[in-house]
């Protein structure tokens, strides 16, 4: 067999040099398949070339596109995004607006107007709106009702799926519900879980920031974020339609001292509730207003009907002794007590089968000086007889102690007092030294305000005002040497009375204790006491009225058993003056200045009366008498003041 020639093998002709050796050549035959094959193979090459390049084309577009965005031309968020994403904080204080003058409404294409925000009076934020989103479904486009609540279930662990699941089965609706205002970081995930039918309406979520303060203050808002109560509700046109931030007059540092002192009194006498008050006696603006117990405001669902009360302005008290000022100033303003005038309290006054008692009496006549630093029920109620009955309704009527406050909060209570057919003369005394009469807390700081601040009676407001709304509203109500005696009173109760322990150095307390047994169903508790301390400062220049109540506060050893406003409300006072004041600007004097002031404040406890003068006025009505026993019913609302030996006098 002859081997077939390498075709990598060169051929030489015999005798020939190797170098003259060439390549053997073959003829080689393609088949038609082959062909076939091959113009397969080229035809899919250019295809695949074509391909390569759109794409090349495409994602160099991209890119392109990447670069112009980010580098040569980056897109800025949109004025509202950037806006809603980082609230800025208000410019200088603006002047206050109307109470309630709606603005101009949001335009109809605006996809969601922001809540306007509150604030203290130092522009920190008390409350703003965040935007947000609700889940919503349309059931009609759900494939797998059940399924579709299982994987929501998996991002929001606090729906019920059975109920939701029933919610997107139903077909009859278009739309429902999911969940209300969930978190950016939901949204994202239930995004990512490409559910049909299910779809977000974008909101806002109101938020306070401070949590627990000033709560009932500014009172929440719903789910759709319209006001429920207190501020939210009062101004909610206002924050709807004005994206301006509302300024309150509230200064949230002393607010967090009131708060904080309460909660320790609070629990040193282990006290049911507790209210606390500052307000400029200048202006009526409340600078705190504190209710305990409180709640945190951004997670309401759990707070008690207690905790939502607000006892400053939405709960009625007998004020007790702290209304011996009102009865003092109201004699002395009227002409009919002077100074140097004293009063019989020897003995109890009695009423049928009940009498009016003092607390620690001195059994003696008492001057006027000392029937307010000792707090003498008898000498207070001997004080409003001697001025008349008629004369002490117009007084309360004149002081507002008839009628609401007016401060902007809708949870504000009217006061319960006698009506005209039944003030006789046993009202005219018990309602003298604070009881038969049942005030909101800030019914008395407004009134004291009035009293210290030369006679003018203010409208008590949640809404900070500028230099030239100061006083602008106000009332005169009694005579500025009224004022400046009875101011001089309530420096004498805190530097020779029960009110020792409100004492700041330099700050010039002036004040005046209140206790009065809680009155239930079935008259007098006198076991439960609201002990309250009421006080201005400084009283040569008045500036801040202070007031400091515990609801049914229990006597320990460092009070020797006394559960009076004395020992339990008048330390707390003293420690918020004490820390407040530098707060809000006030320094305290030191000698030898501090000698002045206090010799111009000083008042002798026995003033010396002028030749002349009647040592004490003539009662303006019969000394009393025995009550009918249509006085004597039940719904009177003075009669339980006389039930048994009256009241703790602090």
């Amino acid at each position: 067999m002859t081997k077939a020639p390498d075709a990598a093998t060169p051929a030489r002709r015999f005798g020939s040099p190797r170098s003259a050796s060439v390549l053997k050549v073959e003829d080689v035959r393609v088949t038609a398949p082959d062909l076939a094959r091959r113009a397969v193979l080229e035809k899919t090459r250019g295809r695949i070339v074509l391909a390569g390049l759109f794409f090349a084309l495409l994602y160099g577009a991209v890119d392109l596109r990447l670069v112009w965005v980010t580098v040569v031309n980056p897109k800025l968020p949109k004025p509202v995004e950037f806006a809603a994403a980082r609230p800025v904080q208000p410019p200088a204080p603006p002047k206050p607006p109307a109470p309630i003058a709606p603005a101009a409404a949001a335009p109809i294409d605006a996809p969601h107007a922001r809540r306007a925000m509150i604030t203290d009076r130092n522009g920190e934020v008390l409350a703003l709106s965040l935007p947000t989103a609700s889940v919503i479904a349309d059931p009609r486009v759900i494939l797998d009702p059940a399924d579709a609540a299982h994987k929501l279930k998996s991002v929001l662990p606090q729906i019920d799926e059975a109920a939701t699941a029933a919610r997107l089965a139903d077909r009859s609706k278009k739309f429902a519900y999911v969940e209300r205002q969930v978190s950016p970081r939901d949204e994202l995930a239930i995004n990512h879980l490409g559910i049909p039918g299910i779809d977000f309406q974008h909101s806002e979520k109101r938020r306070y920031p401070l949590g627990r303060l000033a709560a009932q203050v500014l009172g929440g808002v719903d789910v759709d974020s319209h006001g429920i109560a207190g501020i939210e509700r009062q101004f909610d046109e206002r924050l709807t339609n004005d994206s301006t931030p509302l300024r309150l007059s509230i200064d949230v540092r002393a607010e967090a001292v009131v708060r904080e002192e309460l909660l320790a009194a609070m629990k040193e006498f282990q006290a049911e509730g507790a209210a606390g008050i500052i307000m400029d006696v200048r202006t009526g603006e409340v600078v705190a207003m504190v209710s305990l117990p409180d709640f945190d405001i951004n997670d309401p669902r759990d707070a008690t009907p207690e905790a939502r009360r607000n006892r400053a302005v939405g709960s009625v008290y007998e004020p007790g002794s702290t209304f011996k000022l009102q009865t003092v100033s109201m004699a002395l303003d009227s002409g009919t007590v002077h100074i140097w005038n004293g009063f019989d309290a020897t003995n109890p006054i009695k009423i049928g089968r009940f009498s009016i008692n003092d607390f620690e009496g001195k059994h003696r006549w008492l001057a006027v000086p000392e029937i307010i630093a000792y707090s003498s029920n008898i000498g207070a109620a001997r004080m409003a007889e001697a001025t008349g009955t008629a004369v002490q309704r117009a007084w309360m009527a004149k002081m507002g102690m008839t009628q609401r406050t007016g401060i902007e909060l809708p949870e504000a209570a009217a006061t319960l007092f006698p009506p005209v057919s039944n003030w006789k003369e046993a009202a005219t005394l018990t309602i003298g030294f604070g009881h038969g009469i049942a005030v909101t807390p800030l019914h008395v700081v407004a009134g004291t305000a009035a009293i210290s601040n030369g006679g003018v009676r203010l409208r008590p407001t949640l809404l900070a005002q500028s230099s030239d709304d100061l006083r602008a509203s106000g009332t005169r109500v009694m005579q500025q040497n009224t004022s400046d005696v009875v101011r001089k009173l309530m420096r004498l109760v805190v530097t020779d009375g029960y009110g020792k322990a409100a004492e700041v150095p330099g700050y010039f307390v002036g004040g005046k204790t209140g206790t009065a047994e809680k009155v239930t169903g079935h008259g007098y508790n006198k076991k439960s006491n609201v002990a309250a301390f009421m006080s201005v400062f400084p009283m040569n220049a008045p500036r801040y009225a202070v007031y400091m109540m515990l609801d049914a506060p229990h006597a320990n050893a460092a009070t020797h058993g006394y559960a009076t406003a004395g020992w339990v409300a008048a330390p707390a006072a003293g420690r918020v003056i004490s820390r407040v004041a530098p707060m809000l600007g006030l320094l305290p004097e030191t000698d030898p200045q501090a000698g002045i002031t206090q010799a111009s404040l000083n008042i002798p406890m026995q003033p010396g009366r002028p030749a002349g003068a009647i040592a004490t006025p003539p009662p303006a009505q019969p000394a009393p008498m025995t009550p009918t026993l249509h006085d004597l019913r039940h719904n009177a609302s003075y009669v339980p003041a006389l039930s048994g030996a009256l009241h703790a006098g602090q």
